[in-house]
């Protein structure tokens, strides 16, 4: 029986590579009846057709008639009763939507502050996708690790925190200082009488009820934001592109270019102010931590998470989480917390003249007392995202007056 001879081995490849050929072809080919994606697209540049001119009385729907004076009372009242009526509705689609502004307010930061990854990611023949991806799974990925290495020490810390409370209460209590306020004021009867007071107060019993199911809907609300927060994160570092080139087209066209250089420079010194004050918080912890592991400060994992929560908030976080972790510092002894007072509130000389600069380099510049001003009021205003977005909106501020306004005046 005679036996077939059998194909080479690079026929057959070549017959399975063109096999898979033309099925990649065929996928990418439209299903039958499919119609392509709709799009909001940009309306293209107006250009008036050649030999047309503004008023020609050939143009296509007709010659526009006279605008009416501004001066006319109909028009007059009419646009300020609009006026007024957009105010109103602003105001109460402000005030009845503040956390959602919060929210977007807080993912528009964060998107920018990712912008300068996602961009240098581009400029090394990246996708915007593929950068976009990269550059928020690295940063999930980080807070996740962080968190999940964190949250145990923190919780076992908390523990020790609240078991060793009754032993620092009873040992205040025993203490000549408590005792002499005791002997002249009262003090523990005092305490006596407010406890038998709130045990005996029914409301006193419910509101702690309520307030651990205000608690437990807090933190609910927490995760619910923070998801929010990073699927508009998500959604606007996608669209960063997009979102510009249609806040340019609002412009004017004599002054698109001007709009588009000053918008290029706040969004990219907002960029880079994001990154450097997450650089500078991250070394600030860590710097807190090693200073707290030698000296032997108590909770150290705690105080140095807290301090990096702290060195967020330009200016004064950073004297806030030295104070908290001083006082803390305390409890091992008054020479402990000397020590670390010390060698913390030195770095932070340090943090301010050689590495702030460094960092800090490519984003923003704002003078000491707008800036402390304007972390107050941001604080005042909307809390610790106030307190974040402080510096970067003072910013913005202080380049559009000196790009607009004091341009304006000296060319009068």
């Amino acid at each position: 029986m005679e036996r077939r001879p059998q194909k080479p081995l690079s026929s057959q490849r070549a017959a399975v590579a063109g096999a898979l050929t033309a099925m990649a072809r065929r996928l990418r080919q439209p299903l039958p009846g499919a119609q392509p994606r709709l799009r909001f697209e940009m309306p293209p540049d107006y250009e008036a057709p050649a030999g047309t001119a503004e008023g020609d009385s050939e143009a296509r729907f007709g010659d526009p008639g006279p605008r009416m004076s501004a001066k006319h009372p109909l028009y007059v009242g009419f646009m300020g009763t609009v006026g007024v009526g957009v105010a109103l509705l602003l105001y109460w689609i402000g005030s009845n939507t503040t956390q959602l502004l919060l929210w977007i307010v807080a993912a528009l930061f964060i998107a920018l502050g990712l912008d300068p990854v996602v961009r240098w990611l581009e400029s090394k023949r990246f996708p915007r996708a593929a950068g976009i991806v990269v550059a928020v799974s690295t940063l999930t990925l980080a807070v996740a690790g962080f968190f999940a290495t964190l949250i145990p020490t923190i919780v076992q810390q908390v523990t020790q925190i609240v078991e060793q409370a009754p032993r620092w209460i009873q040992d205040f209590i025993d203490s000549d200082f408590f005792r002499s306020l005791d002997s002249q004021f009262g003090v523990r009867d005092r305490l006596t009488q407010e406890l038998e007071k709130f045990v005996n107060n029914p409301a006193a019993i419910g509101g702690i009820f309520g307030g651990v199911l205000g608690f437990g809907s807090t933190v609910a609300n927490g995760l619910f934001g923070a998801l929010i927060v990073l699927v508009l994160s998500l959604y606007f570092l996608a669209a960063i592109p997009a979102m510009k080139k249609w806040g340019y087209r609002l412009a004017p066209r004599s002054r698109r270019a001007r709009v588009e250089a000053l918008s290029e420079e706040i969004t990219a010194s907002v960029g880079n102010y994001v990154i450097g004050q997450a650089v500078v918080a991250l070394l600030n912890a860590t710097f807190a931590f090693i200073v707290m592991s030698i000296v032997g400060v108590p909770f150290a994992v705690l105080l140095a998470f807290i301090v990096a929560l702290l060195a967020f908030i330009p200016l004064v976080g950073g004297m806030i989480a030295g104070v908290i972790a001083t006082l803390i510092a305390l409890s091992a002894g008054w020479q402990t917390a000397v020590v670390y007072a010390i060698c913390y509130f030195a770095y932070l000389q340090f943090e301010a003249y050689f590495i702030s600069p460094r960092v800090m380099q490519k984003a923003v510049a704002v003078p000491g007392a707008v800036a402390v001003i304007s972390v107050i009021a941001g604080g005042s205003v909307l809390g610790v995202l106030g307190a974040l977005i402080a510096i970067p909106t003072a910013a913005a501020v202080l380049l559009l007056v000196k790009e607009i306004f004091i341009v304006r005046q000296d060319s009068h």
